[in-house]
């Protein structure tokens, strides 16, 4: 788009290309983010941390960058960790030399089973998981299993009190993902205009 001296305001063929290939996009169900490359926390125990997701549930600490860096107005130290998912994505974990960082980028945050982070695993996979975290004798009182009809969830605690879900789909997963892909924008436009009737015959 370009602004002449007279004040019109045209628009190139480069824009409308770009416009129609980002309507495109959003519209024929792709992304145009390829995957997850992480997915970042903050803990106050990268010991703790690394134990947990690669002693505990295998998942290979890739890289650690000690670091230094003027962010935010001010020099700020800090440990960064990332655990491989099979994907190539990675969970990634700051921690701050200095507590008042901590305290400004850690907050406290009231505790929901609703913040969480969830992981596709198979069935086979997730049963290693549960012996694990068994074995571990892993916070028995937060660990639990639902049902949520398209997929079945093993759920944990991290060490940081961070809630981790490991998710397998059900059978026909792929259809049922159609049918809600179809009325994604229906269902979420009624919804918020106060028709909250359920689509999920599970619950």
């Amino acid at each position: 788009m370009t602004t002449t001296e007279s004040g019109t305001t045209t628009t190139s063929a480069s824009d409308t290309t770009s416009a129609t290939a980002s309507t495109t996009a959003s519209t024929s169900g792709t992304s145009l983010a390829q995957r997850l490359h992480h997915t970042a926390y903050v803990t106050r125990d990268q010991a703790a941390t690394r134990a947990f997701y690669e002693d505990v549930l295998g998942f290979p600490l890739l890289a650690t960058w000690a670091e230094a860096d003027e962010l935010f107005g001010a020099q700020r130290v800090y440990c960064h960790t990332f655990f491989g998912l099979a994907d190539g994505s990675a969970l990634a974990f700051f921690q701050f030399a200095d507590q008042a960082d901590d305290e400004m980028f850690n907050p406290e945050l009231a505790p929901s089973p609703f913040r969480h982070i969830a992981m596709k695993v198979d069935a086979e996979g997730q049963a290693e998981l549960e012996r694990r975290l068994e074995a571990a004798d892993w916070k028995p009182d937060a660990t639990y299993v639902l049902e949520h009809g398209y997929c079945r969830s093993l759920y944990t605690e991290d060490p940081n009190g961070m809630l981790l879900e490991f998710t397998v789909d059900v059978p026909e997963a792929d259809e049922l993902a159609e049918l809600r892909r179809a009325d994604a924008h229906e269902t979420l436009e009624r919804w918020l205009a106060g028709d909250h009737t359920g689509n999920n015959p599970y619950r």
